[in-house]
């Protein structure tokens, strides 16, 4: 027996969008909690409007965004234990 289809109302897929993009809540999990597959989402959020961002683009600057200012912090930290020890 195949999975059954069922069409995702217009406001749970908006909802399920907006988690993702200004929750930074991962496909994969959303997708878990409404039982939609990570493909569906993917579909979704690569249909962007030409010349915008797609929302999987925002997410993925976003979570880069994240990254680099830990390593900032990071190399923060270091760069004053180093002048620290220079005294």
């Amino acid at each position: 027996m195949g999975k059954t289809l069922y069409r995702v109302s217009p406001e749970v897929k908006a909802d399920i969008l907006k988690r993702i993009k200004e929750q930074g809540i991962p496909v994969s999990q959303v997708a878990q909690e409404h039982g939609v597959s990570t493909k569906t989402i993917y579909t979704w959020l690569g249909k962007g409007v030409e010349g915008q961002p797609t929302i999987g683009e925002l997410v993925k600057l976003k979570w880069e965004n994240q990254m680099l200012l830990g390593l900032v912090g990071e190399l923060t930290v270091k760069l004053s234990c180093t002048q620290k020890k220079n005294w």
